[in-house]
């Protein structure tokens, strides 16, 4: 096996990206404090041709060193928009007939493994702070809660880590159906 170089990976420009189908995925970022986890939200949604993300709360948003040193340019390809209150999105997106999914360990939430997709529907993947997580008003307001299945001795995993997990968990369901 060999290495492939850059120009063998056969990457969409900047333009190509906008023009591009994008997946009925919408990411919604509630109160993330850290200036890294936001960024490598931006390049995962990149990767897997997110429609858009929903920065909320105290979540910062570009253009900000910080957050391009993990987002790689993602900030300039990956449409995003910022509301100081996520209910505001939340009322948006219900409106739009978008189903809110809650990333949380909450009582009857279901595990990511069993979460199922329907073809035609739209998708909004909600995360929370790293310390709180989801709003317990944003719970309420939810489709379903899903929960990360986890066998180990630690209680959760790093927002991003668990971005990268969902969105690529639904992002491949929504290809099979």
């Amino acid at each position: 096996m060999r290495k492939l170089i850059l120009e063998e990976l056969n990457r969409k420009n900047p333009a190509e990206f906008k023009q591009a189908k994008k997946t009925p995925i919408i990411i919604v970022l509630d109160d993330i404090r850290s200036l890294h986890n936001i960024g490598s939200f931006f390049r995962t949604c990149d990767a897997f041709l997110i429609e858009k993300i929903y920065l909320c709360g105290i979540t910062a948003t570009p253009p900000h060193k910080e957050i391009h040193k993990t987002a790689l340019g993602a900030t300039e390809t990956v449409e995003w928009e910022y509301y100081k209150d996520i209910m505001n999105v939340i009322a948006r997106l219900k409106s739009e007939n978008v189903k809110i999914i809650s990333l949380e360990q909450v009582e009857g939430s279901l595990m990511l493994n069993d979460f199922e997709v329907n073809t035609g529907t739209k998708y909004a993947l909600i995360f929370g702070n790293e310390v709180k997580g989801v709003q317990q008003q944003v719970v309420d307001s939810s489709d379903a809660v899903v929960e990360i299945p986890q066998l180990g001795t630690k209680h959760s995993l790093n927002v991003s880590v668990s971005g990268g997990i969902v969105i690529w968990d639904v992002f491949q369901k929504l290809q099979k159906v």
